[in-house]
């Protein structure tokens, strides 16, 4: 898959991690409250080309975007300047059927961004390749039998049954960040820099919800950006004064916002994973239309304004709670912190009719904390069928993940379901660009 990409030509890598959100589901979308959410060590990656190569389909006047991994696997765009502060309008000239539209919006919003805020900065032909760590995709997405890092998944995008690990977010942060740095001098742009990484942060914002079509809580782009924190979501109205790409205006909108005031919050300093234990995930099955129960559960929250706000409120304290027993690292007290994360998660989804927990996880996941080795779970997020989080004990010499695997695989027979437990792991660290020489195909 990555002969694909030229290394002779790359320019630099950046990229950014997933997310898991361990308490705080649904409150995190209200300014009121805030969500305890982790990075993971499953990444997006982004790599930039200098130059487009000679054997593409790409011209000396295109941005050509490919992600290897997938079949029909390239978007290749034009670019124009947009006449009265409109900024950079890319147009597909590729597959104009195939449509990426996190991809195109996050062209738009970026490449129109560095050229109203560094005027003297010229965009230039280029390449920006996608690769995904393999626990971004379910067990139920055909695969090959590489031992790739990036394995090639045998179908398009649209078709990849996908974990939950905040896969969009993660792209948007990592291709802004790859395009920002490959185009901007570390004077103007550079990730260990408090300023840019805000600047990247706030666009990424902006970028995301534009590219999903409504304004979501960000948390999953704080994480991409931060890594682990306590989040406090900003105000939808930040983002309300940006007109359409390719509009004039559209460039000196974005600017402007981006270098605004905004009201969020993260504190990474109340974050932590203890020594000697790691937080991991468990695939079951294909993933979550979360939008549709945001819908049950805000409809519900309208119609029982009292009920609500006290589990939101309780809601709100297991997020306090829980980051304090993580920090303190003390077993004991971190089970004792996680077990009303889900209590209070599942009986929001029972009063919303909503399924946040549904039946098969909650036997799943009770029967997974009488292994030994496993301190407690959550199903993180907005639940559902997305990857359940557990914390263990991090001794694989002692068995607790062999422990894991084997109940895992003893519950995938007896249940006629693919339980599987990701390599993926908890980790601190957000946005990032790797190192040439050491980073692992």
């Amino acid at each position: 898959m990555t002969d694909k990409i030229n290394k002779d030509k790359i320019t630099h890598i950046v990229s950014a991690p997933g997310k898991v959100l361990l308490a705080g589901g649904y409150i995190v979308l209200d300014p009121n409250y805030t969500g305890l959410v982790f990075g993971l060590s499953a990444r997006i990656h982004v790599v930039a080309q200098d130059v487009v190569s000679s054997s593409s389909s790409a011209s000396s006047s295109e941005i050509l975007v490919d992600s290897p991994q997938f079949d029909i696997d390239s978007w290749s765009y034009t670019y124009e300047s947009i006449p009265e502060n409109g900024g950079i309008k890319v147009t597909q000239v590729s597959s104009p059927t195939n449509k990426n539209h996190f991809v195109e919006t996050t062209l738009n919003y970026v490449l129109s961004y560095i050229t109203q805020h560094h005027p003297n900065v010229s965009i230039k032909p280029s390449r920006f390749s996608i690769v995904a760590d393999n626990d971004y995709y379910s067990s139920t997405t055909p695969t090959t039998s590489s031992s790739s890092r990036f394995k090639p998944l045998g179908q398009t995008i649209s078709k990849a049954n996908k974990t939950g690990l905040g896969s969009s977010a993660a792209l948007v942060t990592s291709l802004t960040g790859a395009i920002l740095t490959h185009y901007l001098p570390s004077s103007l742009f550079s990730l260990s820099n408090p300023y840019s990484r805000l600047a990247l942060h706030n666009l990424a914002q902006a970028v995301h919800c534009a590219a999903q079509g409504k304004i979501g809580s960000g948390f999953d782009v704080a994480s991409a950006v931060y890594g682990s924190c306590i989040y406090r979501r900003f105000s939808p109205s930040i983002l309300k004064a940006i007109p359409q790409p390719g509009t004039p205006g559209f460039a000196k909108a974005v600017e402007e916002t981006i270098h605004g005031e905004w009201d969020h919050k993260t504190e990474k300093d109340k974050t932590a994973i203890p020594e000697g234990y790691a937080i991991r995930m468990v695939d079951v099955t294909g993933g979550t239309q979360t939008v549709s129960m945001v819908k049950s559960v805000n409809a519900w929250r309208e119609a029982n304004k009292e009920e609500s706000d006290e589990l939101f409120g309780e809601l709100q304290g297991c997020v306090e709670g829980l980051a304090a027993a993580l920090k303190e690292g003390e077993e004991g007290g971190i089970k004792k912190a996680m077990k009303p994360v889900r209590e209070i998660m599942k009986k929001i989804g029972d009063l919303s009719g909503t399924p946040i927990e549904p039946e098969s996880q909650t036997k799943m996941l009770d029967a997974l904390e009488g292994v030994e080795g496993v301190v407690g779970s959550v199903v993180p997020g907005a639940g559902g069928y997305d990857a359940a989080a557990i914390l263990v004990r991090d001794e694989q010499d002692k068995g607790t993940i062999k422990r894991v695997e084997k109940f895992l695989e003893g519950w995938s027979e007896k249940k006629g379901v693919k339980a599987k437990l990701l390599d993926v792991l908890g980790e601190t660290e957000g946005v990032r660009v790797e190192d040439l020489k050491t980073f692992r195909w």
